[in-house]
């Protein structure tokens, strides 16, 4: 019997994990990931979680880091056909190295069980969880647990499912790329295509292209856009060499930010904590994790636990909020146009011959 399962040790539940053991607790951390089943992502570190791992005295091991290094983003609007540079500082890494990195700051004495969560029910004075480690079925029993699951969170699933979020379809494919190519950053807008923004990003030897579309006809979306894309740039990306996607929430109201209650937690993405605007999610995956396990620090689990930790994430779920207004300045196109025209906060960038 385990204090606490953590479903998920990406950012949030790593964190979670790390925090909340202090040798009085017994702590199971569930990871789905795996090098052939990892979360598709551009594997940018936004300036929010730069400063959440600085919160912490975290420094990156180079590593994780990938070539370039990124300075500006080049933000088009394939409709208007209007382009600008951005001062922006991210740090380009390795994402499945970046979680393996987190994940290998958590004490021994945390149990880390490599697996997929398939169902969890409540039993009489906790939970019980089965995990598929791929030959076996294990089933783990435990009093509380922490849903650190991602947009697809079963632990949000599976004990409040009425709390249903607006959801993407987040694909992207690698290509192989010769010598070095600018833009290394450009964020895309096509609202023919996509009411979000896509992105294309230099990863050592590779580029990706990717984006969040509409699940219904998303494959058919993504080929559409990117063939826009490539008419922009005049060149095509070639064959691709991997295709990813996943489930990407977006909040539109502050209700869709739940913490959980009744012995379930939900942290990071799986509570909702992801920026509506830029789809940035490890600031607040960080973040809610060291709400949560300061919360269990204090009370050691429970009815108060459950009530801190949704006080502490009063000020998070503010922040997150009005990412939601801020998104309808950035997406809705007459409003980007004029915006985008102004050259309101932009920067003129000199292409070397």
């Amino acid at each position: 019997m385990y204090d606490i399962a953590v479903i998920g040790a990406g950012p949030a539940g790593a964190t979670f994990a790390r925090l909340a053991a202090d040798g009085k607790r017994k702590i199971v951390l569930i990871d789905g990931q795996t090098e052939s089943r990892k979360k598709p992502c551009g594997g940018l570190l936004a300036p929010d979680a730069q400063k959440v791992l600085a919160h912490f005295d975290l420094v990156l091991p180079k590593d994780v880091l990938a070539d370039p290094q990124i300075f500006s983003v080049k933000t088009i609007d394939l409709c208007t056909r209007q382009v600008r540079y951005y001062p922006r500082c991210y740090l380009n890494m390795d994402r499945y190295a970046f979680d393996k990195w987190l994940l290998s700051l958590v004490p021994e004495d945390v149990k880390v069980l490599s697996g997929r969560c398939i169902k969890m029910e409540r039993q009489e004075g906790g939970f019980v969880i089965c995990v598929s480690t791929g030959q076996t079925i294990q089933e783990i029993q435990c009093r509380e647990i922490a849903g650190a699951d991602g947009a697809g969170s079963l632990v949000r699933k599976t004990f409040f499912p009425e709390k249903k979020m607006m959801q993407y379809a987040s694909i992207q494919q690698w290509f192989r790329h010769e010598g070095k190519t600018t833009p290394f950053y450009s964020c895309i807008f096509d609202p023919k295509t996509s009411e979000s923004c896509s992105w294309l990003i230099y990863k050592d030897e590779y580029v990706i292209y990717g984006g969040c579309f509409a699940p219904k006809h998303c494959r058919q979306g993504f080929e559409e856009q990117k063939k826009r894309v490539c008419s922009f740039f005049g060149q095509d990306f070639g064959a691709p060499v991997k295709t990813e996607a996943c489930l990407a929430n977006r909040p539109k109201k502050y209700g869709d930010f739940e913490t959980g209650a009744n012995g379930v937690y939900l942290i990071g993405e799986a509570a909702g904590f992801i920026s509506a605007s830029s789809f940035e999610g490890i600031s607040s995956a960080i973040h809610s994790a060291s709400l949560l396990a300061e919360a269990f620090l204090e009370y050691g689990g429970g009815k108060e636990t459950a009530e801190r930790y949704r006080r502490k994430a009063v000020p998070l779920k503010l922040k997150l909020y009005l990412k939601t207004k801020k998104r309808w300045f950035m997406y809705t196109p007459w409003v980007r146009k004029l915006i985008m025209k102004s050259g309101l906060d932009s920067i003129q960038v000199q292409q070397e011959s």
